[in-house]
C-alpha cells in the first residue's frame, strides 16, 4: 500500500519576503536557462589576444573580440568600446608572422611530444600507460611486460629501465627507446 509523506514548508512572514524569495527564484531560473541556451564562453584565448595586440599595437587586455564581415574585413572590438577594420588577407598574413615568433605553449609542446612518442611506440611495438602531462613521462610496455620509463624534459628525451636509476638521454623518442634495448617490431 502506497504511503504519502507530507512535509511543512516555512511560510514567509510577510508578503515582502515572499516577493523577494519569488524574485530570487525567478532570477536563478532565468540565469540557469540563459546559460543552458547560450553558455558564456570567451572565444579568444590569452594567446589570441596577445597576437592581435601585437599586430595592431595595443594592450592584449583591451581586445574584446574579433569577427570577419563579408569574408573581406576583420573587425577588432575593444573592451572600452570602439572597433577597427582590417583587410582579411593582410590580417591573416600578420597573424602567421606573429605566431611564428611566439614560443610554443605547454599544450602545443605536449601534443608534439605525444605525437612523437606514439610514432616511436609504433616502430617498436610498444604501448604506454597514462601520461603525466606536467612532467611528460610515462611507463612503456611490450606484450604486457614493463619495458621502462620514458619522458621528455626541457633538454631532451630520457629513459630508464627501472623506477630509480640513471637516465639515458637522446634527442628523439625513438632513439631513447632504442637505448632501453628494445628491438623494432617485425611485421609478420
Amino acid at each position: 500500500m502506497p504511503y504519502t509523506t507530507h512535509t511543512q514548508q516555512a511560510i514567509p512572514t510577510s508578503s515582502r519576503e515572499e516577493q523577494a524569495l519569488a524574485q530570487a527564484e525567478l532570477y536563478n531560473h532565468i540565469e540557469s536557462q540563459a546559460e543552458a541556451v547560450a553558455p558564456t564562453q570567451d572565444p579568444l584565448t590569452a594567446r589570441d589576444r596577445r597576437i592581435i595586440g601585437e599586430i595592431i599595437e595595443v594592450q592584449p587586455e583591451s581586445v574584446r573580440t574579433i569577427w570577419i564581415e563579408g569574408g573581406i574585413t576583420v573587425w577588432v572590438q575593444f573592451v572600452e568600446g570602439g572597433r577597427l577594420p582590417f583587410d582579411r588577407n593582410w590580417f591573416a598574413k600578420r597573424v602567421a608572422e606573429v605566431k611564428a615568433t611566439l614560443p610554443e605553449t605547454p599544450l602545443q609542446r605536449n601534443e608534439r611530444l605525444s605525437e612523437e612518442l606514439e610514432k616511436a611506440c609504433t616502430v617498436f611495438g610498444l604501448y604506454h600507460g597514462e601520461i603525466n602531462w606536467l612532467s611528460f613521462s610515462t611507463k612503456l610496455y611490450q606484450d604486457g611486460r614493463f619495458v621502462g620509463f620514458v619522458g621528455c624534459n626541457q633538454d631532451a628525451w630520457y629513459a630508464r629501465p627501472r623506477q630509480y636509476g640513471v637516465n639515458r638521454v637522446a634527442p628523439s623518442a625513438e632513439q631513447v627507446i632504442a637505448s632501453l634495448g628494445v628491438r623494432t617490431a617485425v611485421a609478420a
